[in-house]
């Protein structure tokens, strides 16, 4: 599995960081969907993650049509990054979080 960047700002959470991959240029940005707001946006490949009381979304900033091995394997990077090791990988929005 390949190393990642990730980038934190100081007004955001570290469950809230980006993911970058040097290599393909591809961004992918994750939102704790407890403390933050999280949009859609359009164009954009979306997973999602449970584990235990945490539920962490994952968007990609800037596909072109990039693998989702390459997506999935950036999540699953930084959820190990976290600590996350029962962490669970959604392609749609678990249940609990479906307002609708």
């Amino acid at each position: 599995m390949s190393n990642y960047l990730i980038s934190i700002s100081k007004n955001e959470a570290l469950k809230d960081g980006t993911i970058h991959d040097p290599n393909s240029k591809l961004k992918v940005k994750a939102f704790d969907m407890l403390r933050s707001t999280f949009k859609p946006s359009k164009g954009e490949v979306r997973f999602f993650v449970t584990a235990g009381n945490d539920t962490i979304a994952f968007e990609t900033q800037g596909y072109k049509r990039h693998r989702q091995l390459l997506i999935l394997q950036m999540i699953s990077w930084y959820c190990i990054y976290l600590g996350l090791f029962e962490a669970q990988i959604h392609s749609t929005l678990p249940m609990a979080f479906n307002f609708n």
